[in-house]
């Protein structure tokens, strides 16, 4: 069973309760806009780091990451992206993508909105939006995710207010 860790739109700031949150982690997952190098730095030192780079990063970020990322793990087909939109409403550059391959599971951040969401019209594919884990934006609240993958399937999902 893999511990996951997911944040995303940092802004250039990490809450010292992340760090607490994610001790226990065996990955962490940001879903983009670190808003500097130093965010990952410091994100490694938790745990083994997984990203993509967001709107706001500059070129140190987008040399370390990629803008989708794709992946297995735990037996779960992962695909993470910053810009993805909602279910139902994808952005026009992944719709077809995620219409005729979808991911078990697709992160994405940018809203700075959490949802937790099933898409039953691609094969009940779960969508993940951790909301913004920095100070900058309009979100009433920071949030960051804690789950596990065990076999193909994500447990204990948990939703941390970092307020």
């Amino acid at each position: 069973m893999l511990k996951i860790g997911l944040l995303s739109d940092t802004h250039n700031y990490l809450d010292p309760a992340v760090k607490e949150h994610f001790s226990d982690r065996d990955e962490i997952w940001h879903a983009g806009d670190f808003g500097s190098v130093k965010i990952a730095d410091e994100l490694e030192e938790i745990a083994p780091l997984k990203g993509v780079y967001g709107n706001i990063d500059g070129q140190d970020i987008r040399n370390r990451f990629p803008l989708h990322l794709r992946f297995n793990s735990g037996g779960v087909d992962v695909w993470m992206t910053h810009i993805g939109g909602i279910p139902g409403r994808y952005c026009i550059p992944i719709r077809d993508e995620l219409t005729t391959n979808p991911p078990s599971l697709f992160i994405c951040g940018h809203s700075h909105i959490l949802k937790v969401s099933r898409d039953k019209e691609l094969g009940n594919m779960i969508f993940i939006n951790p909301g913004a884990a920095g100070r900058q934006g309009f979100q009433q609240n920071r949030t960051i995710l804690r789950f596990s993958v065990d076999q193909g399937v994500l447990k204990n999902m948990e939703v941390i207010l970092l307020d």
